[in-house]
Order: structure tokens, then C-alpha cells, then sequence
């Protein structure tokens, strides 16, 4: 019995809008592809390289510009006999010290099989097999730190790689150090010597606008669709939808495949307008769920308690205090000592600032004074649907919530 056959039903090649896929051409940034290929002269000119941060929104380009053109730059620098150029490309997202940092380049420099352990060395030996395998390398060697704003304030190995031909760790190997951020804050964190050193050229890539998107699907959407399936309406829609969000292309690709992945599991013929709705509720949805995995144990309990009270019948928004007397039960329920209402408020602040609360200042002039009220700031569903997978929430029946949710009507039995 055949349980799986390929198709080819909406989708062509639907790897053209993933994450990975390396297009011939980018798509309007040829502002910023210029300016960081005058920044690479240098390098063909097999002189010194220099470094370059960039920074902007997630989606924006900032990678694929960079990976093309180190691309370009590696395969044109062939041609010259005295030049040798490598790229190492490193994402930080998981790397939150320059000690890690450092482990890592020197494992992505090794051959496999003899990668060092990520604990138990010095930072001063894991500093010097680094030395040792950047010489080894030599020539010209660019260094791609990704998200490096996850390094945090443990910022040392940017301010080490750069002197290290000065400070004579490095002879014959010349580095030059890529950063790429989402944060545009993460420069002013810097050490005033690391931000003279790193931040020597910056490139920053604003968000799309709705007319780039739309010229930048059109181009994908192309490759990625069968002929036909797409509605004209389906595209100008999901640039509009990302344009008035955070303008990441990114975004309106996930908009656009999710929308097609919908059709495809209906066994619809084409995608519409009403796909890329449903598309755009469905990644919202699953957003909000993967933030919400992430808080701590009290987090949870605080997220708990209002649903509950959204469910159950308590009139929203809700004061702190209601909140609180039904806190202490949860908590009790589940193993936990209580907070203290002053951490419980805390916590409250946390969630309003994620947006997964929603906070109402009240003022009673003389007799009541000012206060807060709280509720729900995202969508029912995915909550209850978060806290069903948390161990956290064994003790407590996430079944009857969400079957009163449902009988409510909040959400749907589906």
C-alpha cells in the first residue's frame, strides 16, 4: 500500500520561498548591494578588509544581500593567483557569549572530526586555536556573525579579531568581520572600542514598502507556482498585508506559501484571497504560540489564571487583585509556592509588554484612586492551545477550558 506519492498539484518548486533559497538576482536593494560591494573593493584588491555592520528589521534582506555577494566575491577572486578568499558564516541566535562565539568559528574552521568541546577550555586557549586555525586558513578570511546581537554584553572576541594582525596573533591571515543585526539599539551596547572597530562601515536596510513586495513575489511566485493557480489578487495582498506590518519580505513569502500550502491540503485549484486570510490567522496563531513557550514557570501560571477567568465567566478586563486570589489556587495546584502580589505585578508587566496582555488604566478620581485592569491581548485559541502542551499545566484541566470555551462560542470546535 503506496501511503505518500509526489505531486505537483499548486506548487512547481516551492523551495523558492524558503528561508534558504538563494535568488540570481536581489530584488530592489540595489542602493544597499552597491554600497556593500564598494565596501568589498577592498578585498579584491587583495588589500586589508574591512568590517561592515549591518542592521534592520528581521526579513529585510540583510543576509541573502550578504551571501550573495560573498558568493560573487568568492568565485571573481579565483581569478587572481595571489588572492584567496573564505567565507565563514556563523548565526549567533543560540550563541550568547564571546566564549561561544569562539568555540563555534573554530569548529566551523576544523575538519570534521576534530572539533573541540564547548566547555572545559580557557577563554585565552579557545582565543589561541582560533589564531592557529585562521593562520592555517590564511589569505583573506570574512567572518559572517548573524544576529550578533545575541552575543550581548560579553562583546570581547569583536573587539580581538580585528586587532589580532596588530597584536600579532595573526601574520598571515587577514580578517574582516560581517556583523548583521535586528536590533538597532545592539551599537550602542558596544564597548566604545569595539564600536569603533566593528561598526567601521554601516549599511542599514530599511523595511520594503508595498511595491517592492509585490515586485518581489511576482518574481518568486513565478518560479515557485504553477501556471495559472495563483489569483491576481493573491499577491498584491499578501505585499499589502506585510508592508502594513513590518514591511519584511520574509513575511510575505510565509504569507504567500502558507496560503498556497492551504490550497494544496484542500485540494483546491487555485489559491485566492480567502487562502491568504486564513493563512495570515494561522501564522499569527502559531507566532503567538511559540512566544508564549518561552516564559518562565509563573509566566504561565499568570497566563493560566486570566484565561481561566476569560472563560469562566469573571467580567474582562479584571482587576489585579481577582487575578491574584485566583493565582494562589493555581500555583497551590500545581506544586508552586505563590508569588507575592508585588512579583505577581511583575510578572502582569511582562506579558503587557510582550503583548500577550492587554492593560487598562481606570481612575476613580478621590473614592477609588487609580488602578489597572487586565485581559487577553491575543487570541483564545492559541493560548489554550499553548498551555495544553505545557507540563507545567498537568494538574490543571486545560480539556474543561477549552470544552467551555467552546460551548461559549470563543472558540471553535475545530
Amino acid at each position: 500500500m503506496t501511503v505518500f506519492e509526489r505531486t505537483h498539484a499548486i506548487f512547481d518548486d516551492e523551495d523558492v520561498l524558503r528561508d534558504d533559497y538563494q535568488p540570481e538576482r536581489i530584488e530592489e536593494r540595489d542602493e544597499e548591494l552597491e554600497e556593500y560591494k564598494a565596501y568589498f573593493q577592498p578585498v579584491i584588491n587583495g588589500k586589508q578588509p574591512r568590517n561592515i555592520f549591518l542592521y534592520g528589521k528581521t526579513g529585510v534582506g540583510k543576509t541573502v544581500a550578504t551571501k550573495y555577494l560573498l558568493s560573487h566575491l568568492e568565485r571573481d577572486a579565483e581569478q587572481y593567483d595571489d588572492l584567496d578568499v573564505t567565507t565563514v558564516y556563523l548565526n549567533c541566535e543560540h550563541l550568547t557569549s564571546s566564549y561561544r562565539v569562539a568555540v563555534n568559528l573554530v569548529n566551523e574552521l576544523r575538519t570534521e572530526g576534530e572539533e573541540i568541546s564547548t566547555t572545559g577550555y580557557p577563554r585565552d586557549a579557545v582565543y589561541d586555536m582560533l589564531w592557529a586555525e585562521l593562520e592555517n586558513v590564511g589569505g583573506t578570511i570574512l567572518v559572517v556573525l548573524d544576529e550578533i546581537d545575541y552575543i550581548g554584553d560579553d562583546d570581547s572576541l569583536l573587539y580581538q579579531i580585528p586587532r589580532a594582525r596588530s597584536n600579532e596573533n595573526l601574520h598571515d591571515a587577514k580578517v574582516g568581520i560581517i556583523g548583521i543585526s535586528n536590533d538597532f539599539k545592539f551599537r550602542e551596547q558596544l564597548d566604545p572600542r569595539v564600536e569603533d572597530t566593528l561598526c567601521e562601515r554601516e549599511i542599514h536596510f530599511p523595511p520594503y514598502d508595498g511595491n517592492e513586495l509585490r515586485n518581489i513575489l511576482e518574481k518568486r511566485s513565478a518560479l515557485a507556482f504553477e501556471d495559472g493557480v495563483l489569483s491576481e489578487d493573491v499577491v498584491p495582498l499578501c505585499s499589502a498585508l506585510a508592508a502594513q506590518d513590518r514591511g519584511s519580505a520574509r513575511q510575505a513569502l510565509d504569507l504567500l506559501f502558507e496560503a498556497g500550502d492551504l490550497a494544496r491540503r484542500n485540494g483546491d485549484e487555485s489559491v485566492t484571497e480567502h487562502h491568504v486570510r486564513n493563512a495570515r490567522a494561522r501564522l499569527e496563531k502559531r507566532q503567538i504560540e511559540e512566544s508564549m513557550k518561552d516564559l518562565t514557570s509563573h509566566d504561565h501560571l499568570t497566563l493560566y489564571t486570566i484565561t481561566a477567568l476569560t472563560v469562566f465567566g469573571e467580567e474582562m478586563p479584571v482587576r489585579r487583585q481577582t487575578i491574584y486570589d485566583r493565582y494562589e489556587d493555581v500555583a497551590t495546584s500545581t506544586d508552586h509556592d505563590p508569588l507575592a502580589m508585588r512579583s505577581l505585578h511583575a510578572h502582569l508587566s511582562d506579558l503587557v509588554m510582550l503583548g500577550i496582555l492587554e492593560r487598562h488604566e481606570r481612575n476613580e478620581g478621590r473614592s477609588g484612586g487609580a488602578y489597572y485592569e487586565y485581559e487577553l491581548g491575543v487570541d483564545l485559541d492559541a493560548v489554550v492551545t499553548t498551555l495544553d502542551g505545557l507540563a507545567i499545566t498537568g494538574n490543571l484541566d486545560t480539556d474543561r477550558l477549552r470544552a467551555a470555551a467552546v460551548r461559549q462560542g470563543l472558540i471553535d470546535a475545530s
